[in-house]
């Protein structure tokens, strides 16, 4: 009888007692728009080198990830890869006031792999949409996609393109159409052509920021992060030295602010 109330207790003790969360309190979640995604890795190593803190990220497109924080996600921060839903966010009270920052500056490319464009003027090709497939992100979800499509309609060819886009759930997958051959071009963000596992590029033409609205990628701490000291310390790492050089290495520019 003993025994069996020594066991209760001891029971009872294991399942009150609190558990050890410091693995977690020190791993830092991020959303991150897909196409930071590989550059966000390097500073993530960078980061976890320097400070001992594990990054964990999770990426997809800035409206699929939006829609997951606007409903709870448990995210820390969330990089955006436009400037309106991080303020949404912080205008619903979901993100901290004052935490958000421009991290980046994305550029837009007209890129193809199709040996049948060597050589060729990929501006003009598409101006005369000599083009069959033309891949792009989702305009409604993806903010290269918007970009796109306000280069197009730029162009004064957004009209009569609509029956040849291809349209990737974001910017990556528009890539992976463009590198696939299921698209012969691809409007695809500069940083994404860098990858040396690609395809030799045939056609290139770096749009014009003028043709499009600046593709201000945004970042924003979020109020459902676990430890706010440790997250404003990875923020802040984003926008020092070491993380510009390696966003500038990966083919984004910078607010005047960090130059």
């Amino acid at each position: 009888m003993i025994k069996h109330r020594w066991f209760l207790f001891l029971l009872q003790f294991l399942i009150l007692a609190p558990t050890n969360t410091t693995a977690n309190d020190q791993t830092i979640t991020v959303a991150v728009a897909s196409n930071f995604y590989t550059t966000l890795l390097e500073i993530a190593k960078q980061y976890e080198v320097l400070n001992g803190h594990a990054v964990r990220i999770s990426a997809a497109s800035s409206g699929k990830l939006y829609a997951q924080i606007s409903n709870g996600a448990p995210f820390d921060v969330f990089l955006s890869a436009d400037a309106e839903r991080p303020r949404r966010l912080e205008s619903a009270g979901i993100a901290i006031d004052g935490s958000r920052f421009t991290y980046a500056i994305g550029n837009l490319v007209l890129w193809s792999r199709d040996p049948a464009f060597a050589g060729k003027d990929c501006k003009n090709s598409l101006e005369k949409l000599q083009v069959s497939r033309l891949a792009i992100a989702n305009p409604v979800t993806a903010p290269y996609g918007t970009a796109s499509r306000q280069a197009l309609e730029n162009l004064g060819i957004w009209t009569e393109a609509q029956s040849r886009l291809v349209i990737g759930e974001n910017i990556s997958q528009a890539l992976q159409f463009t590198a696939s051959g299921g698209a012969t071009l691809g409007l695809v963000a500069a940083t994404q052509i860098k990858n040396p596992n690609l395809p030799a590029t045939s056609c290139l033409w770096p749009v014009p920021n003028y043709l499009h609205s600046p593709i201000e990628q945004q970042a924003v701490r979020l109020r459902t992060g676990a430890n706010a000291r440790l997250v404003a310390k990875f923020t802040a790492f984003l926008r020092g030295d070491a993380a510009s050089a390696t966003i500038l290495r990966h083919g984004y520019g910078l607010p005047p602010t960090v130059r």
